[in-house]
């Protein structure tokens, strides 16, 4: 319906176009709506882009025809380059005005061992990993990384951005374009190094990871009654993004990934499996998590990672999942679709 017109109004090569319309589309269908794009990237596919290992150099088709420019790399990624034959990458252009190419490359993974004999799968424990903003992430081995520093970071960025901006000067906006990005980074920095940490920790263990699926936490989150503050800081929670670091760093290594319900982890005993939903019941003072069946105590967030451990163990054992309770002297099963 539009290739003509785009072509006819921009002059882009046809490859281009289909590029851009395939980008307008897949916007539309994830947000229900289309933005305006900026011209800060192009999508280049085999038809527009070329590398060439021997010269170092990549060729990309622009409006002007092929143009082959001089990569500017590092060991690191000359060596994912070795032997490869990209058919697809991305030209970047920043604030700064500089290029970049961002070149995907095939990496071989490990098999994740979920097609071995379920005996083999019965071998492979598993690690739960409880994600939130007073620690990042909390495993059931009891390792955790505090929050702390990265809210710390935030909120002085955030007071830092609320003075420049009631400035409107020039130098209050160099001082805006000179502080862009780097709370992003620092979070991306602090996220890898996490996700490197427990992927390391399950591959050495034969283990696998279970995680909280929080799809959709923030607007639950955001619909009870909270301060600017804690929205914001909510808003600003980076757990998605953990969750992708970890989800390709564990399909190099090998390490499958499982995601289970949310719904009371925190709010059941990792002893005896008793679940609380009455207030009362059982507490969460800080970090102290009471059961109010067994009188069982131990820190919240790991009383919570161990639930998840064992959900996590349920949807990868082969065996029909569920978690069991005793209630008032009789045992009751609930499925993990329940809890």
């Amino acid at each position: 319906m539009v290739y003509k017109a785009v072509r006819e109004a921009t002059g882009l090569k046809a490859n281009h176009v289909c590029q851009a319309i395939r980008r307008v589309i897949g916007n539309a269908k994830a947000v229900k709506q289309v933005h305006k794009f900026r011209p800060t990237s192009l999508n280049l596919d085999i038809r527009t882009f070329q590398y060439l290992e021997e010269l170092q150099t990549v060729g990309v088709t622009l409006m002007c025809g092929r143009v082959k420019f001089k990569l500017s790399i590092g060991n690191y990624q000359l060596a994912l380059l070795k032997g490869q034959s990209p058919t697809a990458a991305t030209l970047n252009k920043t604030k700064q005005g500089d290029y970049y190419i961002n070149i995907c490359v095939d990496i071989p993974t490990q098999p994740t061992g979920k097609t071995p004999k379920a005996s083999t799968e019965r071998s492979r424990s598993v690690i739960g990993v409880d994600l939130g903003r007073r620690d990042i992430a909390t495993t059931s081995r009891g390792e955790s990384w505090s929050g702390k520093q990265i809210q710390l970071v935030r909120d002085r960025y955030s007071k830092v951005r609320a003075n420049v901006q009631s400035k409107r000067t020039r130098s209050s906006r160099r001082l805006m374009r000179r502080l862009s990005g780097r709370e992003q980074r620092f979070q991306k920095w602090l996220n890898h190094n996490i996700s490197k940490q427990l992927v390391h920790d399950a591959k050495q263990a034969n283990a696998t990871l279970a995680f909280e699926d929080l799809t959709n936490i923030r607007e639950s989150l955001n619909q009870k009654p909270r301060s600017k503050t804690e929205r914001r800081r909510t808003n600003n929670w980076a757990f998605y993004q953990l969750r992708l670091f970890v989800g390709y760093k564990a399909n190099i290594a090998g390490v499958p990934v499982v995601f289970v319900p949310p719904a009371y982890t925190s709010q059941t005993c990792s002893r005896c499996h008793h679940v609380h939903p009455v207030k009362g019941k059982s507490y969460r003072n800080g970090k102290v998590f009471k059961c109010g069946h067994c009188g069982f105590e131990h820190d919240s967030d790991i009383n919570a990672a161990n639930n998840i451990a064992a959900l996590g163990a349920c949807v990868s054992s082969p065996e029909s999942p569920g978690m069991s309770c005793q209630l008032q002297g009789q045992m009751s099963l609930f499925p993990v679709s329940q809890i």
